[in-house]
């Protein structure tokens, strides 16, 4: 995870060219020609031994021949000799380059490393960096520089656009010049070998001339690493993707039902939504999806209204709309009364408004004002088809004009072709969307929708759970263990149901018997009516072998059960080993739903949450939703909501609702125990009871592997670190607890805010504001602990609330290298020593990390935080009369020197 040296890639004042040439179709020729013909006004040197001279240029024969070290080299060289080139290169002193080969992951050297390999190997020493191999290039329009051997060049605008695909490039390249788009960068990543999509997103995340990033993924090779990056990257401008290969990839055969449900394609689309990208179909609605998001304003609500002259389009609008989940508003009576005055009494007198075939301009814009001012309507689409009544400029000058401070999004369709053309050049001057079919313009709708919801879940403050549950790790641990010296991959029902109540989720009491005998013995205790089933660590879905039995109701019907179910199961599996019987008592909850809670293993990201209708037909109905763990209660019930059973958890007729509440709760139990439990690969929890009464797991099957990571290395976020918790005792006794900081603690945090003195706000903050808002709050309870972290200290109430009184923070940079520190204590608890405690336990912790130094502004007339960081090893640098200190503290040196 590293920016280092990438700005020598992407704001290079020179370029060198090795294997530059003048040959006919060789892409040192191309590039070469790229460059000199974009305009590149920095040193352009080519390359080859071959050439005095090309292109009127000095030609050089070696890399050391070069009058200083390129910023930028790029390499168009057979694959054997790339490893050699970057050696020489970073030796000289460069330290970005594109290598363009092909071929070098599948050739390998005598020393049996590839040459893709050796390549990095010869870059790691110096910190050179590495676009590519296999690659068309890149491009920055803004520096006239097309280092590619594309066919055309980039326009300059503010997209960045980074694909993996070389050849979708040039498909990108000559659609979006037809269509006038430009961009700030065009990257080719090709094999990804060093630079891949997290460093991209971290770079261009903050790039000034890049207000939106559009990506092209065929996969992903470190999901955290890209994770981190995308979230961070996500909060400050829109991230759109297309993630190819939807298809690709038929349900594997799997040991669990959700192994066979959730594809790669699922967890993908989990992993982009959850780091606040909006994934799209195809390279149009990429483009559509940026111009939408680029030309609107925050959306209030998800409600649309149409503003129509033709019933026919404005009815395909909302058949498109309701297809890709969108909502059509409902108009209020006082906004009826109003278009009825406005309108011919033939209009639709409902949502589409449709002002009928011969509306005038002026009916345009007063529909537009009436449906606008409705305080249910969250945006507003018009559309129009041609008519020879009146041109379709006029009702598009009057759209234009009505919609000028509205307040509200304002999406526009003037279907048609060369009739509309005036009147489309007119939207887009006036910063209107407007889009060619009623299809496109209710996707794009819903585009606004879904990139709302994606922040509104980076910024949503999570609820705080009603326990702080802390798990049996170690009775887990020796169920897990005790299976795994004995080779066996798939945990039997009794040992599932053991782990299921170490991590407090309700399972229905199960006994094992050996025998028929040891089962009616079991019985007695249990009582009936009871259910039976086999017990075979050969046999995963039972009800397919006629390996269930339910609501026996005595001992004889008990018998004649366990016979013909061991006659069944060795006619449909004989060579399946048999160890008897697991018996439960029958649950009875007639107004139960059926639901299935699921984890699987992506090879990608690690484990993925399941939920969905259960029961035996399960596969069939196929109705599931994924999630990547960690959960909290508001992702858990996101993850709920996007099935189709939700709606019927909310309850309906004599149904009466689940409680949300208890069925998140095990949705983010399940999501730890994956987390915490390396060895688990795949979990189904089949059927699982939820009604009012609560929850209730009546099976579970779980499948273990050996595994050399622990639990939380393989997620691909990284957890809550409560290992990281500490209670302390300060000056004059005070205990408190020093653990990092929680999305749930924004309320308390708020508090602790408001508590803090207008004097100690402003040296903590550099302003003299007395509030943070939501937005600002959320991102600093919401952090990503794999790249920041904050310690809040934090004491119960007497009335048993837990209240902050002090926090210190450190936000790393992308390369570990030096954190950004701050510290706050509230006003009314100085003087108990927490100041000296808080950064004692942030510095130990970037110590831990790895960083190399901790660095932080301070006021000048903050004498006592001067003080307190001069105590601590900070050393000042910078202008020494300036009114803001920065303090340094080397950490590569041991603590105390």
């Amino acid at each position: 995870m590293t920016v280092r040296n990438l700005d020598r890639m992407f704001s290079p004042r020179s370029v060198a060219i090795i294997g530059a040439s003048d040959r006919p179709m060789r892409v040192g020729t191309v590039v070469l020609e790229n460059i000199i013909r974009a305009g590149f006004t920095g040193h352009i040197w080519p390359i080859n031994p071959k050439y005095r001279a090309l292109h009127g240029r000095p030609c050089f024969a070696k890399i050391s021949a070069l009058p200083a070290p390129p910023d930028l080299a790029i390499i168009c060289t057979p694959p054997e000799i790339v490893p050699e080139l970057i050696a020489a290169l970073g030796e000289f002193g460069c330290r970005a380059a594109v290598v363009l080969t092909a071929g070098l992951s599948q050739t390998r050297q005598s020393d049996g490393r590839s040459l893709q390999q050796a390549m990095l190997d010869a870059a790691r020493p110096h910190l050179l960096r590495i676009l590519g191999p296999n690659c068309v290039g890149m491009m920055i329009p803004g520096l006239r520089l097309n280092a590619s051997f594309a066919h055309a060049d980039a326009q300059p605008g503010q997209l960045a656009f980074v694909s993996q695909s070389g050849a979708l490039c040039t498909i990108v390249l000559d659609w979006a010049k037809q269509h006038g788009i430009g961009f700030s960068h065009f990257i080719s990543l090709g094999d990804s070998a060093d630079i891949d999509f997290g460093d991209m997103l971290d770079y261009l995340a903050s790039d000034p001339q890049t207000r939106a990033i559009l990506l092209y993924i065929e996969s992903v090779k470190h999901a955290r690493k890209f994770m981190s990056a995308a979230r961070a990257a996500a909060r400050t401008k829109p991230i759109v993707a297309v993630k190819s290969g939807r298809n690709a990839r038929a349900a594997q055969a799997a040991a669990s039902h959700t192994g066979a449900l959730a594809g790669g394609d699922d967890v993908y689309s989990a992993a982009l939504q959850r780091a606040g990208i909006l994934r799209v179909d195809g390279i149009e609605e990429l483009f559509d999806a940026v111009e939408t998001l680029a030309r609107s304003r925050t959306l209030p609500g998800e409600r649309l209204a149409i503003v129509t002259n033709g019933g026919g389009p404005g009815v395909m609008a909302v058949d498109k709309l309701i297809e890709y989940g969108g909502r059509l508003a409902d108009l209020a009576p006082e906004t009826l009364a109003r278009l009825d005055e406005a309108l011919p009494a033939t209009w639709s007198h409902g949502n589409p408004v449709d002002i009928i075939g011969d509306a005038p301009s002026g009916r345009y814009a007063d529909a537009l004002r009436a449906v606008i001012a409705d305080p249910g309507v969250d945006a507003v689409l018009v559309m129009h088809a041609p008519t020879a009544i009146v041109p379709s400029l006029q009702p598009a000058e009057a759209v234009i004009e009505a919609a000028k401070g509205c307040g509200k999004n304002v999406l526009t369709c003037w279907s048609g072709g060369e009739a509309v053309h005036a009147a489309r050049k007119a939207f887009a001057a006036a910063g209107l969307p407007s889009y060619d079919t009623p299809d496109a313009a209710a996707r794009a709708f819903v585009h606004m929708v879904d990139y709302r919801r994606n922040m509104q879940s980076l910024m949503q403050t999570p609820a705080e759970l009603p326990e702080d549950f802390r798990p049996d790790f170690a009775a887990t641990r020796m169920v897990i263990e005790t299976a795994l010296r004995e080779n066996r991959r798939m945990l039997n029902e009794i040992e599932g149901k053991r782990i299921l109540s170490a991590y407090g989720i309700p399972a229905v009491p199960t006994e094992a018997a050996a025998d028929t005998a040891e089962a009616l013995a079991a019985a007695r205790r249990i009582g009936y009516p009871l259910a039976l089933k086999i017990l075979s660590p050969d046999i995963t879905h039972k009800s397919d072998v006629g390996g269930v039995a339910l609501n026996l109701g005595s001992d004889a019907e008990l018998q004649a059960a366990a016979a013909a179910m061991l006659a069944r199961v060795r006619e449909h599996r004989p060579k399946a080993r048999i160890d008897g019987f697991t018996l439960q008592p029958m649950i009875r909850r007639a107004r139960a739903h059926e639901l299935i809670i699921g984890a699987l293993t992506d090879p990608i990201f690690g484990p993925a949450i399941m939920f969905g209708q259960g029961g035996v037909g399960v596969e069939v109905i196929g109705d599931r939703a994924i999630a990547l763990p960690p959960l909290n209660l508001h992702l858990a019930d996101d993850l709920i909501d996007r099935t189709k059973v939700s709606r019927l958890l909310s309850g309906y007729r004599d149904f009466p609702p689940v409680d949300r509440t208890a069925l998140a709760t095990v949705l983010i139990r399940v999501a730890q125990l994956v987390a915490d439990h390396a060895e688990i690969r795949e979990l189904d929890i089949n059927p699982l009871y939820a009604d009012d009464q609560g929850m209730m797991a009546l099976d579970a099957r779980m499948v273990i592997q050996p595994s050399e990571v622990t639990g939380h290395d393989r997620l691909a976020i990284r957890p809550y670190p409560r290992a990281l918790e500490e209670t302390v005792t300060l000056r004059g006794g005070e205990t408190v607890l020093l653990r990092p900081i929680r999305p749930e603690d924004e309320p308390t945090h708020d508090e602790f805010v408001r508590r803090v003195s207008a004097e100690d706000f402003r040296l903590r903050f550099f302003s003299p504001m007395r509030h943070l808002p939501h937005a600002e709050m959320a991102r600093f309870t919401q952090i990503d602990y794999e790249r920041e972290m904050a310690f809040i200290a934090t004491r119960q109430r007497p009335d048993g609330q837990a209240e902050t009184l002090g926090v210190v923070r450190a936000i790393t940079d992308p390369d570990n290298i030096k954190a950004e520190f701050a510290v706050l204590v509230r006003s009314d608890f100085k003087g108990h020593g927490l100041g000296d405690v808080l950064m004692k336990k942030i510095i130990a912790y970037c110590r831990q990390r790895g960083t190399r130094e901790i660095i932080g502004d301070i006021l000048r007339e903050n004498q006592a935080m001067r003080t307190l960081a001069g105590e601590l090893g900070f050393r000042p640098s910078g202008n020494a009369t300036s009114d803001v200190l920065e303090m340094r503290l080397d950490l590569q040196s041991p603590p105390g020197n």
